[in-house]
């Protein structure tokens, strides 16, 4: 008779229960609490000093928690699935006199790829990303978004099951951005977990399927963006022929039209309701629309306008230093 031992394999790429740090006193992550699919790609969204990157760095093992656990990978220890992440630090930087394919196989090999097949693969690796021409030069000959690139490159040369990037798109043009997130998507279909942080909206509304909002150094929501989005009702925008009769009862009452124009939220008994009320009322429908609200407007509602605020901020200061 044969016995088998079951393996207890982990569903999710990184947990972390009520963890908190402290900065000289000061609460810098105040008892966040994670759980982030294998597979997935997650963000995680706040403005600058909200405490995504001390989050990330708890999460790698980089440094440790006052309070609470992390597990990565299954593991309570984190430093020793080392091999298995990669890691893309807010603060880049690269030796300046290293040729390129040369920086792509030095990063690997500190994940304990060896240096051959490291240099062998960043050469390939820098053909595929349309960086044939730069494989040879030095890092300091490299425009700042082909050196990003590089680094990014270096990031995943050793094929991690795990990739971590912290505010990856920072600094990139718009051609880069769509660059890096087709890098991240082609990463997430051969079933890599991408976790990128980022005060830019956008990205992760375009690539995740879940997400956590960071503000003061809490977690008020983490969960699906459809989830986020579904807290704020739809936005209808109607033009009408007419702006009197019985189908009027069927608008919000506190809603005035502009010219012709209604702009109101869609009432709790939905879209057919209110269609039927229109015409049967003969209201004369010219337009109508219905807007779900994005992700910024789900933002704002949860984190606060303040939040939201410093978030657009950081954007914009961002734009202008590009």
């Amino acid at each position: 008779m044969t016995s088998s031992v079951q393996v207890n394999i982990p569903e999710n790429a990184i947990e972390a229960h009520n963890i908190v740090k402290r900065f000289d006193g000061e609460l810098a992550v105040d008892g966040i609490d994670l759980k982030i699919k294998k597979g997935s790609i997650f963000g995680i969204l706040g403005p600058n000093g909200a405490g995504k990157t001390t989050t990330l760095r708890m999460l790698l093992g980089i440094i440790d928690p006052d309070e609470g656990e992390r597990f990565l990978l299954g593991s309570d220890d984190p430093i020793s699935k080392a091999h298995q992440v990669g890691y893309l630090p807010e603060e880049r930087g690269l030796y300046q006199s290293m040729k390129a394919y040369d920086a792509i196989a030095f990063m690997g090999a500190l994940r304990g790829l060896p240096l051959a097949e490291g240099r062998k693969r960043g050469r390939q690796m820098m053909e595929n990303h349309g960086l044939g021409d730069a494989i040879d030069k030095q890092i300091r000959q490299l425009s700042k978004g082909m050196a990003q690139t590089v680094q990014l490159l270096g990031t995943i040369v050793h094929e991690p099951d795990l990739i971590i990037l912290d505010e990856p798109f920072s600094g990139l043009d718009a051609l880069n951005q769509g660059k890096l997130e087709r890098l991240i998507r082609g990463q997430a279909d051969k079933g890599v977990t991408v976790i990128f942080s980022t005060h830019v909206i956008a990205h992760a509304e375009r690539l995740c399927e879940e997400i956590a909002i960071v503000a003061n150094g809490k977690i008020p929501f983490t969960g699906k963006v459809s989830t986020a989005r579904d807290r704020l009702r739809p936005q209808v925008h109607l033009e009408t022929r007419d702006l009197d009769g019985p189908w009027r009862s069927a608008i919000p009452t506190d809603c005035q039209p502009l010219g012709h124009n209604w702009h109101f939220t869609l009432p709790e008994s939905g879209v057919e309701p209110l269609l039927r009320a229109l015409i049967e009322g003969d209201a004369g429908i010219q337009s109508l629309s219905i807007e779900r609200p994005g992700l910024h407007d789900a933002f704002v509602h949860i984190a606060g306008e303040a939040v939201a605020k410093k978030m657009d901020e950081d954007t914009a200061m961002e734009g202008e230093a590009a």
